[in-house]
């Protein structure tokens, strides 16, 4: 299966029914959620498996910034499992929003609070944590500069 091409379809129909307004009317504009995510195991098994729950808030404000917020909640539909340890996001989040000096560039602020709880040396974390938050930002890049020139945060 060609996932690349699917993902492009898939996009290109969200963005029809985004410039599609006939028959619409605005019933709700928040796009909360609760996210249920899992990491892989790495080191050759010797740092375990996680899972974090997290209530999401997407929220548009003015000056076209744009903020993805998150903090870890309890959620009774996804229970703590033996398979994973259960991580703990404390607020978290992305501030995206134009540069002043060149609007057509934007600048991205990314605050972390996680708590990967285990038993993992802190001295582990602080020297992984940081190259994976690097190696992130620079996939979403080169993810963002093979796209359209279209707003790919959120729309309000």
């Amino acid at each position: 299966m060609d996932y690349k091409a699917l993902a492009q379809q898939t996009a290109q129909e969200i963005l029809g029914y985004y410039q599609d307004t006939s028959g619409r009317k605005v019933v709700k504009t928040s796009d909360t959620f609760i996210c249920h995510t899992i990491t892989h195991s790495f080191a050759m098994g010797s740092i375990s498996p996680r899972d974090f729950i997290d209530l999401v808030y997407l929220k548009h404000c003015e000056g076209n910034m744009d903020i993805i917020s998150s903090t870890s909640v309890d959620f009774p539909a996804y229970p703590p499992s033996s398979n994973y340890i259960r991580g703990c996001n404390h607020a978290c989040g992305y501030m995206c929003s134009p540069l002043q000096e060149n609007p057509a560039y934007s600048k991205l602020v990314m605050f972390v609070q996680t708590e990967m709880r285990g038993k993992l040396a802190p001295s582990i974390i602080e020297a992984k944590m940081p190259s994976n938050l690097v190696s992130f930002l620079l996939n979403v890049k080169d993810g963002v500069k093979t796209q359209n020139p279209i707003r790919t945060w959120m729309s309000s």
